[in-house]
């Protein structure tokens, strides 16, 4: 049974979570309400745009304009651009324009002129689901390094433009640190300041570098090495007495690097591609004049082929002991094959059908 202290404890560590799971939804809410109002707010301006050179449809539409009001500013209009704000299988869209219709209202009959600007008055302004560029959270603070510049200019504010996110900077390639203006491994500083970094990457031979050339480099990487003049070259594993290599491949040297390709079947262990390229060849090819050539074994003086009514047909790097023609294989000999009717039994034939007709 357990105290009543490891339950206590337990227990606060179920709330601690709970409560997490609470604010990263509720982080999420928060993203996710902007960009809603974003869409809405964009497809207000398309159907803004959209029904710019319409009017109300009817057969006088001077008379409707004098005696109603103009279709430009409508409420008709109005109607008619809200009824395409939302896909009909979007909840949250269509949600939020059920919640705050009345707004749209106020801003096209009342505020329009004033607040021309639909997505900030709306959504930053009014509901308050957004905030400005370059701030984050409920009380839309800057992000890192300021609303103008977010992370320096290198990086991403975690919530930028929401009522949600921490912040926080996520750099770009090249970029760490806090603030974004510090470089990681593989990039040098090629300009800094306080508020200002550009992260330029080293040479491919470099891990850490103070410049651009190999020469540059702070540590080389892994397949490189320091020269007497104290820049990285690159280290030629297939230099090396013991080949890292099997038998039956040879090495490729790459920049840092190295691969291993296979032999070709002409030979026997190789220096590179090709039969010219053979330390041995393999059985059934020869050494001809450097390069390692098929050996022809139906050729030979002495016949490979031993069986009687057998014949040789050479293949690269070997050959076979085929039937001749005339002759099939049973049970590993070759027979001879059923010959057709000879012209004295075909006549026989028919000497006998023609008996047997008169008959």
């Amino acid at each position: 049974m357990l105290s009543s202290g490891p339950k206590l404890l337990a227990l606060c560590s179920c709330l601690s979570l709970l409560v997490l799971s609470h604010v990263i939804e509720a982080k999420k809410d928060f993203k996710s309400a902007c960009s809603t109002c974003k869409e809405i707010t964009d497809n207000f301006e398309k159907g803004y745009d959209r029904t710019a050179k319409q009017n109300f449809g009817g057969g006088n539409t001077a008379w409707e304009e004098r005696k109603l009001s103009k279709y430009e500013t409508s409420e008709i209009r109005l109607v008619e651009i809200l009824e395409g704000l939302c896909e009909s299988s979007s909840f949250e869209c269509n949600r939020m324009l059920e919640e705050h219709e009345e707004h749209f209202e106020t801003w096209w009959f009342k505020r329009k002129t004033k607040h021309p600007d639909l997505n900030k008055w709306f959504c930053i302004e009014t509901i308050k689901v957004c905030c400005p560029k370059g701030t984050f959270g409920p009380d839309c603070n800057a992000c890192v390094g300021g609303s103008d510049r977010p992370c320096h200019g290198n990086g991403k504010c975690d919530g930028d433009g929401t009522r949600g996110g921490n912040g926080k900077c996520s750099c770009d390639l090249g970029y760490e640190g806090e603030f974004c203006l510090d470089c990681m491994d593989g990039y040098f500083n090629k300009e800094k300041n306080d508020t200002f970094s550009l992260c330029s990457e080293c040479h491919s031979s470099c891990k850490t570098c103070t410049g651009a050339t190999h020469q540059d480099c702070d540590e080389c990487k892994d397949g490189w090495e320091e020269d007497d003049q104290e820049a990285c070259v690159d280290v030629n594993e297939c230099a090396k007495e013991v080949s890292p290599c099997t038998e039956h491949q040879y090495c490729l040297n790459t920049e840092g690097s190295y691969s291993c390709k296979t032999c070709d079947k002409e030979c026997s262990g190789c220096t590179g591609a090709g039969p010219d390229k053979c330390q041995t060849c393999a059985n059934g090819y020869q050494d001809t004049d450097g390069t390692c050539t098929d050996i022809d074994e139906c050729s030979q003086p002495e016949s490979v082929c031993t069986e009687e009514n057998q014949q040789c047909l050479n293949t690269k790097g070997s050959y076979s002991c085929i039937c001749s023609i005339g002759f099939e294989e049973q049970d590993g000999k070759c027979v001879q094959m059923p010959q057709p009717d000879t012209e004295e039994d075909s006549d026989s034939s028919v000497t006998n059908t023609n008996q047997h007709n008169e008959l």
